[in-house]
C-alpha cells in the first residue's frame, strides 16, 4: 500500500455483496438466464461510493477464510450456525444462497479486469485485511461495511471512520467516535469489549449471561476496560454487584479468550498491491468478455466513467 497520503476507501465485500444480492431482483440475469443481481449490484455499489468519497486508494478486502480455525479453537460457537458443511482439516463452507456463490468468482474477475484492488490474506476475515490497511494508512481511512464489528476501528485521531450503508450506499451512517458515544456509551477503542461482553449471536458469541449491552457500556465507563472490569472482580471494595461480580467470574474461561477473537487484527500480512484508483481498465480485453458473457451492461460502464473521470 502507497505511503502518499491521501483517501483510502476500504470495501468490506463480502457484506456488500450480501446486500446486493438481497436488495436486487434475481431477474437481473446475464444472456443465458444466470442471476447477476450480486454482481451488477456490487458495481453499482462501488460507482456510487467512488463518486461520493473520490477516494485515491480502494480496496476490496475479501474473506480467504471466512472461519478461521485459530478463532474457532478459541470459541467453538464462532459463526458454527452459519456452517453449511464441516471440514476437520481444511476451512468450513459457509452457507450462502444457492444462487449468490456461483456469483462470487464473477466479481472477482471483474475486480481484476478492472484493476481493483482485491485483497484476501489466507487464514483471515476480510475484516482483519481490512484493520491491517486502516492501521498502516497514512491519511484518511473510510470502512465500508455492513457489519458493525469493525466499529472497533474507528479513530478520530486517526482519521478511520465506518460508513454503514442505511440503505444501499446511497444513505450511509457515518460513524466516527461521537456517534459511537452517542449511540453505544463508548468510543471505537471500546467497542471490542462491548461487543464481547454483550455478546453477539449472529457470530455465535456467547457473551456474559446477564450482561447486556447498556450495563457493558456502564462498566467500562466505570473501569476502564476489560481488564479493569476484571481487576474489580477481584476487589471486594469494587463496587460490583454481587450478581455482576459471580457472572463475571463464572464467564472468566470466555472473557480469557473473546478478545482475541472478538477483535480485528490488524497486522495481517498483506500483499504487495497498487491500491490506486485505476482510471482504466487493467485488462479491456478479459473485461469486454466478461461484460459480454455476464451481461453487466450499464452497471459496468457506469463505473468505468465514474472511474475515467
Amino acid at each position: 500500500m502507497s505511503t502518499r497520503p491521501g483517501k483510502t476507501l476500504l470495501l468490506d465485500t463480502p457484506s456488500l455483496y450480501f446486500r446486493a444480492y438481497f436488495g436486487v431482483p434475481e431477474s437481473v440475469e446475464a444472456p443465458d438466464g444466470t442471476p447477476v443481481n450480486a454482481v451488477r449490484g456490487l458495481l453499482d455499489f462501488i460507482d456510487r461510493l467512488v463518486k461520493d468519497h473520490r477516494p485515491d486508494r480502494l480496496v476490496a478486502c475479501m474473506d480467504a477464510d471466512w472461519r478461521p480455525r485459530w478463532r474457532v479453537e478459541l470459541i467453538p460457537s464462532y459463526k458454527a450456525h452459519r456452517v453449511a458443511e464441516e471440514h476437520p482439516e481444511g476451512a468450513d463452507t459457509e452457507e450462502v444462497p444457492d444462487t449468490l456463490s456461483p456469483q462470487v468468482p464473477v466479481i472477482e474477475e471483474v475486480l481484476d479486469a478492472i484493476g481493483i484492488a482485491r485483497v484476501g490474506v489466507a487464514g483471515y476475515e476480510a475484516d482483519d485485511v481490512i484493520g491491517s490497511y486502516a492501521a498502516r494508512a497514512t491519511g484518511p481511512v473510510d470502512i465500508v461495511t455492513g457489519d458493525r464489528d469493525l466499529y472497533q476501528l474507528v479513530d478520530d485521531t486517526r482519521r478511520v471512520r465506518v460508513l454503514y450503508p442505511v440503505k444501499g450506499v446511497g444513505t450511509l451512517q457515518v460513524t466516527d467516535d461521537a456517534v459511537l458515544r452517542a449511540k453505544y456509551g463508548v468510543d471505537g477503542s471500546g467497542y471490542a469489549d462491548l461487543a464481547l461482553l454483550r455478546g453477539d449471536p449472529s457470530d455465535g458469541l456467547p457473551g456474559v449471561p446477564g450482561i447486556g449491552e447498556k450495563t457493558a457500556a456502564r462498566l467500562l465507563e466505570r473501569f476502564g476496560d476489560l481488564a479493569g472490569i476484571m481487576a474489580a472482580v477481584d476487589d471486594p471494595g469494587s463496587g460490583l454487584t454481587p450478581s455482576q461480580r459471580k457472572r463475571l467470574a463464572e464467564a472468566r474461561p470466555y472473557l480469557a479468550v473473546a478478545p482475541k477473537v472478538v477483535r480485528v487484527a490488524t497486522d495481517v500480512p498483506l500483499p504487495a498491491v497498487d491500491t490506486e484508483l485505476p482510471r482504466s481498465p487493467r485488462d479491456p480485453a478479459a473485461l469486454d468478455a466478461l461484460a459480454s458473457r455476464w451481461g453487466l451492461g450499464g452497471s459496468l460502464q457506469r463505473l468505468l466513467d465514474t472511474l475515467a473521470g
